[in-house]
């Protein structure tokens, strides 16, 4: 079965800079998805049941945080492994997103190697 990567985030820089980063998965057979909103993240979600999310916090129509609670409380997809990844670096913030469910939260601007390391430990490479 594909592994799959859901890349979630409303600035097109953020997406192509995470697809670079994780490139090199695309030839261990890794499928990268994107999304530029909390909604098409979510249908995303569900459609596509990716093993990985890298999820901003502010996006257009539903919040990454919104998104993830649902993700790991309503739909009790709690083998999605979801990263928060943001530029709301305060503990107050990383707490919140702890709270609604997210497995690890990291803040932008974020180093493209430890994305990708991330990656490879969450996919099992």
């Amino acid at each position: 079965m594909t592994q799959k990567i859901l890349i979630v985030d409303d600035e097109p820089n953020i997406l192509i800079l995470m697809e670079q980063a994780l490139e090199a998965l695309e030839d261990e057979g890794v499928e990268l998805l994107t999304a530029r909103n909390g909604e098409e993240a979510l249908e995303t979600i569900k459609t596509e049941k990716p093993n990985l999310v890298f999820l901003d916090v502010m996006m257009p129509k539903m919040n990454g945080l919104q998104v993830c609670h649902i993700v790991k409380h309503d739909l009790q997809m709690t083998d999605i492994y979801i990263i928060i990844l943001t530029a709301k670096g305060q503990e107050f913030d990383k707490q919140k997103g702890i709270e609604v469910g997210a497995d690890l939260y990291l803040t932008k601007p974020f180093r493209p190697k430890e994305v990708l390391e991330k990656s490879m430990q969450v996919l099992g490479f």
